[in-house]
């Protein structure tokens, strides 16, 4: 059934029409979240204001339209979907306030939890939530499922460190929790809920046998059902309130803001890794560690292991561990080194009498430490990653007893081989009994789906029922367990969430089937297909973490958007159905608004580079082939053609002035049907050829200079502060150093292949590459000489596939950080800069490098919040400069105090130029003003 018709003409009146969405494409991309559900929205909005929020519900209530809402949508069962109106967060929700001196921190629902984490590290504070998605999840999604993590235990998830919390229920009403206005207001027009909800709370204590239960309930690790312990802990009914909204997954309000204690950040880390023989003396050794100081006790079973045994960098000795082995991976974390010392010392101490198969001691090295938890977080990928193609990954999260877990591992195990999940393994926080569990699953077979409903009814019972435990630790309820709540908790209990429920949301239209559902088969209903796609993004589990770092994310699609679009459109072709008109719109959507510059590949679990898939679809459909093989084999005449039309364009604005020429461009641009590049003040003019003197052997260091193509065609703005070229900065840089400067013979010729390849032109693009090697290899002596590349993406070009092991290849960064340091003196600035670390950057390892050159240059560093990469990628700024608008909408805001901008692309450079209303320039400028030569050389 579609949407009320009046319902849609006020929301049409109330939502700009860019921020409401209900074309097939859009209501499919938005269909899916990080669970193995999906329903398709008939009605997707992006609000940006909490009025917005208030409104929608009073129209929902109104005409009865159930609403969902999500933050990031990584939630793992099925609460952040929907097939009625779907609410998500917009840019406008990521305000927070930090109070004395980071106790408490209050934060708005679209701040990414590592976001909240970054605000409170000067303060050496942190929220106590730490979920695994902490990098992609969002505030409003961590507070409404309860989530937790590996150190978080449950005296510091949401609910024990809320402090204050404004909401919004059903009916529109706003609520916060720490404004007496707002609270005077609500006790006026709400005050019988009130009542009604003390009541529930002292009914609730009053009932001993009722009350024993949700206390045992809750000294455990546990999610499952709405959060009863409120109606035992607090007397007070908006404490009653503010605490059931927590953990309720948007089935009894919208989470507006919170209000967090803060909890301390330790700066002081070790990790060990101790391997049992077999699992029972592995749990009793947890038993013991609960009294110990420890912030992490992370369980792997033998299968985990086995897992991640074959995985490049893991230790030999994991292969040869025994069948029955099971390990403790442990932190523990102090305010300074000599108690932490004194913490590893009494640990070890407790452990001593357990028999071990291997161990590695506590490390404060990071290498140690990092590649001990490497071997944690590679398990889920490493499933997902064998995963037959078609079907989906599964991870559970279940509590036993801390007191049991040993049985509850072995009782695990077998419903594993009793069911054929022979692929399955165990890991959890084993301090608190959560454990998870992932196996592969399809759902296009009936069989299939029979098989993980009777798997899913031994693990209910064997979980619920022997065991006393929760069925979900910290992943949410959602329709997964939505059944089996009631087996878990028993009648009295799943009945008086029943009440909360219609008394919160009366017209039940806040998340229905979520936590709670009349419906006993909802968990096996609307399960997502996965078919086959591409090789490249098959693996893709649709989870989300590639989001945050994506620049068209909300301006079209996100990487996991994307996805699932084409997946959508290869299984519309098995089928037979006619794809062209959604091929069609999938062009700008998927393919002509991608960076493709892979960011997404470092946040995604299985390594999918989502840009690789893009670049192919870019090859299927490129019809200039004959063009692109005379542009590789003319290029140095390409090049000139660039320099004269930035000539010819430089001539226009000393004709017409750059306000003129802004606007007759745009009008251009759009005659041209977008085919024409957009003019902005912060275009380049063109640089002249370099001019290469005769080399004069010396004593000093040689070096061989890459200047990319872009540096040798483009030098700065004419508004530009800085009039000297990329090229004689570097190269007078270079000098100062002590550097002889050498250049490859032929240079105009030369070119990375970057421009083919991301055009879709893959052999042009090796031709050119391969012709670049061997120029470099010549210029190199073979190698001798090193060689400086001033521009980052080419660096990462030449390097991607392997290059030829005598190359000494070096982007700006490296080569200063290696190189040149010790060469310069530095004399700090005291005005700010800004600095942007491209993506290029960030593949190449060099994001902290640049940061800390940058911080030996001036006082003041600042690193814009959420933005990722500047979408400009190579020359999307010029031919679809929306998405470069996009991507930087949050820039100017972030760096106007600043004198100037850091960055090691030149073409990132003009976008950042033009959006963040600040001169951006190449590393070398910067370090150049600051430095002299070193009296040592």
């Amino acid at each position: 059934m579609s949407l009320p018709a009046p319902f849609l003409a006020e929301v049409n009146r109330l939502i700009p029409r860019q921020r409401r969405f209900d074309d097939p494409l859009s209501t499919l991309a938005f269909g899916t979240d990080a669970s193995f559900y999906r329903l398709i929205p008939k009605l997707v909005v992006r609000v940006e204001s909490e009025a917005e929020v208030v409104r929608l519900l009073e129209l929902a209530s109104a005409h009865r339209v159930p609403v969902t809402f999500r933050a990031a949508g990584t939630s793992l069962s099925g609460q952040a979907i929907s097939d009625s109106l779907l609410i998500v967060l917009g840019d406008h929700w990521n305000d927070r306030e930090i109070r004395d001196q980071g106790a408490q921190i209050r934060l708005q629902p679209g701040v990414i939890g590592a976001q909240a984490n970054a605000a409170l590290a000067p303060f050496r504070r942190k929220i106590g939530p730490d979920p695994a998605s902490i990098n992609a999840c969002k505030i409003g999604g961590i507070v409404a499922n309860n989530a937790s993590g590996m150190c978080c235990g449950t005296a510091q998830n949401s609910y024990h460190t809320l402090a204050g919390m404004r909401l919004v229920l059903a009916d529109g009403s706003v609520l916060d929790t720490e404004d007496a206005a707002s609270i005077e207001a609500f006790q006026a027009r709400h005050g019988e809920l009130l009542e009604q909800l003390a009541r529930l709370g002292r009914e609730t204590r009053a009932n001993q046998p009722l009350a024993a239960r949700i206390r045992h309930k809750y000294r455990l690790k546990n999610t499952t059902g709405l959060s009863l312990n409120a109606l035992i802990d607090f007397d007070q009914p908006l404490d009653i309130l503010s605490h059931l909204l927590v953990g309720s997954e948007g089935t009894l309000g919208f989470i507006s803001a919170v209000t967090y204690r803060t909890v301390p950040d330790h700066p002081h880390k070790a990790s060990a890794l101790l391997v049992f023989p077999e699992v029972e003396s592995c749990c009793r050794a947890v038993t013991l560690l609960k009294h110990q100081p420890v912030s992490a006790v992370e369980l792997l079973d033998r299968r985990s292991l086995r897992s991640v045994q074959d995985k490049p960098g893991m230790p030999e000795w994991v292969k040869a561990l025994s069948n029955g082995a099971c390990a403790l991976l442990i932190e523990s974390r102090a305010a300074s080194q000599s108690l932490l010392h004194e913490q590893l010392a009494q640990i070890m101490a407790a452990l001593a009498p357990f028999p071990l198969e291997k161990r590695v001691d506590f490390s404060e090295d990071p290498a140690v430490y990092d590649l001990l938890w490497k071997i944690r977080k590679d398990t889920f990928p490493a499933v997902g990653a064998v995963r037959q193609t078609g079907t989906t990954v599964i991870i559970e999260d279940v509590t036993f007893p801390v007191e049991q877990l040993a049985e509850g591992v072995k009782g695990l195990l077998a419903l594993f081989d009793k069911h054929g999940y022979f692929e399955a393994i165990i890991f959890g926080h084993a301090l608190e009994g959560n454990l998870h569990f992932v196996f592969t699953q399809g759902f296009d077979d009936p069989l299939q789906v029979a098989r993980y409903e009777a798997f899913m009814q031994d693990v209910a019972q064997l979980v619920a029922v022997e065991f006393g435990g929760s069925l979900k630790a910290e992943h949410g309820t959602g329709r997964n367990m939505a059944p089996f709540v009631e087996l878990e908790w028993g009648a009295d209990a799943y009945q008086l969430m029943w009440r909360i429920k219609r008394l919160l949301d009366p017209l039940g239209i806040l998340n229905p089937d979520v936590v709670l559902s009349e419906d006993p088969e909802i968990h096996l209903k609307h399960l997502k297909p996965l078919p086959a796609a591409d090789v490249i993004v098959d693996k893709c589990i649709e989870c989300g973490f590639c989001e945050p770092v994506c620049p068209s994310k909300e301006l079209t699609l996100s990487p996991r958007q994307r996805i699932v679009i084409w997946r959508d459109i290869q299984a519309r072709r098995r089928r037979g159905e006619d794809t062209a008109a959604l091929e069609r719109e999938y062009r700008y959507q998927g393919v002509d608004t991608c960076a493709a510059t892979g960011l997404c590949a470092q946040r995604c679990p299985v390594g999918i580079n989502t840009g690789d898939l893009v670049r192919k679809l870019r090859a299927r459909t490129a019809t200039h082939q004959a063009t692109a093989d005379w542009l590789a084999g003319h290029f140095a005449m390409a090049l000139k053609g660039t320099r004269l039309s930035l000539l010819a364009a430089d001539a226009a604005r000393r004709l017409l002035g750059a306000p003129l020429l802004t606007k007759v461009s745009a009008r251009l641009r759009q005659a041209s049907g977008q085919r024409l590049p957009q003019w902005t003040p912060a275009m380049p003019q063109a640089v002249q050829p370099i001019r290469i003197a005769p080399t004069v052997e010396d004593d000093r260091p040689r070096v061989v200079y890459l200047a990319a193509c872009v540096s040798r065609a483009m030098g700065p703005a004419c508004s530009d502060g800085e009039q000297a070229t990329l090229v004689d900065k570097t190269r007078a840089l270079l000098e100062k150093g002590g550097f002889q400067v050498v250049f490859p013979a032929n240079q105009d010729s030369l070119c990375c292949g970057q421009p083919f390849a991301s055009k879709g032109y893959p052999a042009q693009g090796d031709a050119k590459r391969e012709e670049l090697v061997a120029a470099l290899l010549a210029a190199s002596r073979g190698g001798l000489d090193p060689i400086y590349c001033d521009t980052s993406p080419c660096t990462l070009r030449l390097l991607q596939d392997g290059l030829d092991p005598r190359l000494q290849l070096f982007d700006p960064v490296k080569f200063i950080r290696e190189r040149l340091l010790e060469r310069l003196e530095f004399h700090p600035q005291a005005e700010p800069v800004a600095v942007h670390v491209t993506c290029s950057t960030q593949h190449l390892g060099e994001a902290q490098g640049l940061i800390d050159i940058v911080r030996r240059c001036t006082t003041e560093v600042v690193v814009p919040e959420g933005i990722h990469c500047c979408g400009f990628a190579g020359d999307k700024g010029f031919t679809t400069p929306e998405l470069n608008a996009h991507a930087l909408r949050s820039l100017k805001e972030a760096v106007q105090h600043c004198a100037e901008g850091i960055s090691t692309s030149r073409t990132c450079e003009v976008g950042l130029s033009q959006h963040g209303g600040i001169d951006y320039h190449g590393l070398v400028y910067l370090v150049d003003r600051v430095t002299r030569p070193s009296a040592r050389y």
